[in-house]
């Protein structure tokens, strides 16, 4: 049943996700896909999306991928599964937090679990970049293409702008920046 699919599947996406919901984009981009939910290009299409949206990133793809496929219902499946592993979480520690707190056990595990959690946002961003600059493999003919030129330059100047010293730009209005130039290019090249 689809329902409970959604549900399980991202239940064991939720009790995995250290480091916030990017970290957890590697294992969802595996099980979505997986499942035939999305495709590689979807997802970073959903990604660029919901980092520009409100909202965590994990729910927003949970309800998104349960919407796609069955409505409110599968949405409602779906983003219950990704959140109900923090909940219980979040009341055990909060239950025993005195004890928790200067654990060894726990200060080890949170020792191995954040270069972890880089380690996944690490291969997320990598895997999304390699489907947005290099969508049809590595040919000599991707240096032909407008569009991975244009890509190169938005993402160099977000990347500029993100971490300018000088230019201090909220992450907000480099989304309306990057979203602007996207549109012109679009105009501009028939992209």
């Amino acid at each position: 049943m689809i329902f409970w699919d959604l549900f399980w599947t991202f239940f064991k996406i939720g009790a995995f996700t250290f480091g916030g919901g990017l970290a957890m984009l590697r294992i969802a981009q595996e099980q979505v896909i997986a499942w035939g939910w999305l495709e590689e290009s979807q997802i970073v299409d959903f990604v660029a999306l919901s980092e520009s949206t409100p909202g965590p990133f994990a729910i927003n793809m949970a309800t998104y991928v349960g919407a796609s496929q069955e409505g409110i219902l599968g949405a409602a499946c779906a983003t219950l599964g990704v959140v109900l592993p923090s909940f219980i979480v979040i009341l055990i520690v909060a239950h025993f937090y005195k004890q928790f707190q200067s654990s060894h056990i726990v200060k080890g595990v949170m020792t191995g679990l954040k270069p972890t959690a880089i380690g996944l946002i690490a291969s997320a961003v990598i895997s999304m970049a390699i489907t947005v600059f290099i969508p049809a493999g590595f040919s000599p003919s991707l240096f032909r293409s407008t569009e991975f030129y244009v890509s190169l330059v938005i993402f160099a100047l977000s990347l500029f702008l993100v971490f300018s010293k000088k230019i201090k730009i909220p992450p907000v209005l480099v989304i309306c920046i990057s979203a602007g130039l996207g549109i012109a290019a679009g105009y501009a090249f028939g992209l």
